[in-house]
């Protein structure tokens, strides 16, 4: 089941965001996928914001995770820089501890993430406008899509 969702401006990717943190319970697996530039950043900020976090979330490109405490604790994954890498950094207890994981680039680990998860790609259309494509991954993850009106 695939969804997109057209928004036209980063008030409407804050707003879309702020919807799938309010149904969010902790644990669960998010991933990003789309080119540089394309607002994975600042879906995760917006994310972060609505679980309560208010420490300022940047993306963790060269330290590749960093945690937040917040509604919900937020582990914020960029594995951008783990292309061909065969590290294991605890892949297990992030993703099955009662954090939210939102990974960043996570085709660069698509063998360590859970077979459940709700992946996303975002999209440029014009000017500010993004698509987010969202691919639930499982029965929790197709009723949190549907739940959020998408």
């Amino acid at each position: 089941m695939e969804t997109t969702i057209e928004v036209r401006s980063q008030a409407e990717t804050e707003k879309l965001a702020g919807q799938l943190a309010s149904r969010l319970a902790g644990g669960e697996v998010i991933t990003l996928e789309g080119d540089l530039g394309a607002g994975k950043t600042t879906f995760t900020q917006a994310l972060a914001r609505g679980l309560g976090i208010r420490r300022t979330v940047n993306s963790p490109t060269f330290t590749i995770l960093k945690q937040y405490e917040g509604r919900l604790p937020l582990n914020h994954l960029d594995v951008y820089r783990l292309e061909n890498s065969e590290e294991d950094l605890g892949w297990s207890e992030l993703f099955y501890g009662e954090a939210v994981s939102v990974i960043e680039w996570a085709r660069y680990i698509e063998d360590e993430l859970p077979k459940e998860r709700l992946d996303i790609e975002i999209r440029r259309t014009d000017g500010d406008g993004r698509a987010f494509v969202f691919r639930p991954q499982g029965t929790y993850y197709e009723t949190l899509v549907k739940e959020i009106g998408l």
